[in-house]
């Protein structure tokens, strides 16, 4: 039975939303560099003061990156979320912060926050999705809701779920998180997808161009309607740009109950071969 997920944050127009984004390459940056508009959105609706961003990579730009990644040449050598947040700074007057290193199982520790409202996951690995979930799990972390977006080649997915911590209580429409559904995609032990290419034209056939872009766009454009309206009746979302089609992933506990049966005969039966 589908049902309307309804937003666990009080809303509150002298309280901003805090936003934790792990990644600044292609997903990353898009969604980064979307989130200005979200944040003058909602000081328009009132419902919220903002957001207050915090970006993180330990990745520095390289030249392959200035061809499908918003990097310029003079941006070569110097850390991508560092760029992007002092890019989005000096233009929109924010103050977010950027954390030049990778996401590990202590990052709660060292930025000093475990009450994050929006984990935003735009990481190319199993290795790096395990340990966010296994992160978001601990009993001491209140993260609200961690919003996974993956890509290969030519599709890709976003899944809002709301991890099961200290925050999020056990329920039945307690929104599944994209390792619940999808437990292979932070399966570190299965092994990782090709590695991206140095070169940019071997990067631009390995990946279509706008894959990015559509499916931070999309989430953005779900988020957006969860904080303004306060419900949604869909966490993600599914984009091949082959066929141009772009599948809803609603919230339905019998789906998730279903995808979860699903996957577990699928892993039985890789383990018996």
């Amino acid at each position: 039975m589908r049902i309307e997920h309804t937003l666990s944050l009080r809303a509150d127009p002298r309280r901003s939303i805090r936003i934790l984004v792990v990644g600044a390459g292609g997903t990353g940056s898009a969604i980064t560099m979307g989130l200005p508009y979200l944040d003058q959105a909602l000081r328009v609706w009132g419902r919220f003061a903002g957001l207050d961003v915090l970006l993180m990579d330990a990745d520095m730009v390289s030249e392959t990156n200035c061809v499908r990644q918003p990097f310029s040449i003079s941006d070569i050598g110097l850390n991508k979320a560092t760029v992007l947040v002092n890019r989005i700074n000096l233009f929109w007057g924010t103050r977010w912060r950027a954390e030049p290193g990778n996401f590990d199982e202590r990052t709660f520790e060292r930025i000093r926050d475990t009450t994050v409202d929006f984990l935003i996951g735009c990481v190319d690995s199993r290795a790096a999705r395990s340990v966010i979930a296994r992160s978001l799990v601990k009993t001491n972390n209140r993260t609200a809701y961690w919003l996974d977006l993956g890509n290969n080649a030519t599709s890709g997915q976003f899944v809002l779920g709301q991890p099961l911590n200290g925050r999020n209580r056990r329920k039945a429409e307690r929104l599944r998180t994209v390792s619940e559904l999808y437990p292979e995609i932070a399966d570190a032990d299965a092994g990782e997808d090709a590695i991206p290419s140095c070169s940019a034209v071997e990067a631009l056939e390995r990946q279509e161009p706008f894959i990015n872009q559509t499916l931070a766009m999309s989430a953005l454009a779900m988020l957006a309607r969860l904080l303004r309206y306060g419900k949604i009746a869909h966490h993600g979302g599914f984009f091949n740009a082959a066929t141009g089609k772009m599948t809803a992933l609603p919230c339905d506990p019998e789906i998730w109950r279903k995808t979860r049966r699903r996957n577990r005969k699928m892993q039985a039966k890789l383990s018996t071969r």
